[in-house]
This record gives structure tokens, C-alpha cells and sequence, in this order.
């Protein structure tokens, strides 16, 4: 069975390059474009793993981050993010890493494989 990894990001051009790059690596990818969307989805499903976007209308990622940890504290969260400055927030430091957004998916592809193992 394929590891089942979340993707929380409301830049839906962004989201289809990650699903489908992480598709290519082998994970089951399911996607969210919103912090609400998501969580529905994290009570429903069992996933190994979940891709955090700060910036989000309605609720942001670290609000999100913060309902996982009460709900699945077990789930392992990368945030992935243009902003580096959320770095400093402490609620930030209970995710799992903390990558910044680039075209090259090298880093997050190296995090999800440390974290979770190949698919």
C-alpha cells in the first residue's frame, strides 16, 4: 500500500505540481485548498503524512497545525511556505520541518523520505 500524503495549499497551480510530482515518486496524494477541507479530510482519512501551506484564507496553517496536534499527534507535518519569517513563531516549531516554497522539489521530496520512507 502506497504512503498517503495530504497536500493543504489554496494556490491550486501550485497543488497539482506537488501532487504530481510526488505521484511520479509514488506516494498517494490527496489534496485540500483549504485549512478547513483539510482537517475534514485528516479525520476521515488514515495518512502517513501532510503538506502545510501557511498562508490560507478562512484558516491559516498554523491554526490548522495547531488542530492536528490536539486531533493526530502522531502525524508527522511539513510546512511549506513562501514566508520565512513564520519560522520564528513558536507554533511553527511543533511541525515536523519547516522547507521553503522553491521550483526545485528536491528538499521537500528529501524531508517526505526522511520522515515517512519511500512510498
Amino acid at each position: 500500500m502506497n504512503k498517503k500524503i495530504l497536500i493543504i495549499e489554496d494556490d491550486t497551480n501550485a497543488m497539482m505540481l506537488y501532487k504530481e510530482e510526488l505521484e511520479k515518486e509514488g506516494y498517494q496524494i490527496l489534496t485540500a485548498s483549504s485549512g478547513i477541507e483539510g482537517l475534514s479530510i485528516i479525520e476521515e482519512e488514515k495518512l502517513d503524512l501532510v503538506i502545510l501551506d501557511l498562508r490560507m484564507p478562512e484558516m491559516d496553517g498554523l491554526e490548522v497545525l495547531g488542530k492536528v496536534l490536539v486531533k493526530r499527534k502522531n502525524l508527522p507535518v511539513v510546512i511549506f511556505t513562501s514566508y520565512p519569517e513564520y519560522k520564528n513563531n513558536f507554533l511553527s516549531w511543533a511541525a515536523d520541518a519547516y522547507i521553503i516554497k522553491s521550483v526545485d522539489l528536491s528538499e521537500l521530496k528529501n524531508k517526505i523520505k526522511e520522515l515517512i520512507g519511500n512510498p
